[in-house]
């Protein structure tokens, strides 16, 4: 049981650190790549680092959403056998 909590607590962990770094990830790199080939420093960077701010955001809420409804679920679910 206790390896099943650390394992999940992993994989949740995972999960967010994901959406925080990827997205900021590209869009760093995505704006300067623009910034060079248009000519618009530091303008489609920020565009982009901030665009990649909302990404994150929508998933990290996402995600936890996911996460607190199987937790509200399985909170639900023991509830109800020990009745």
């Amino acid at each position: 049981m206790k390896n099943d909590t650390w394992s999940l607590a992993l994989k949740i962990m995972a999960r967010i650190s994901g959406w925080i770094a990827f997205p900021v990830i590209i869009g760093v790199f995505l704006g300067k790549w623009l910034d060079n080939r248009f000519n618009t420093e530091p303008w489609l960077f920020l565009a982009t680092v901030a665009l990649s701010f909302v990404v994150s955001m929508y998933g990290l809420v996402k995600n936890a959403m996911k996460e607190f409804k199987k937790i509200e679920d399985e909170y639900a679910k023991n509830k109800e056998e020990k009745k």
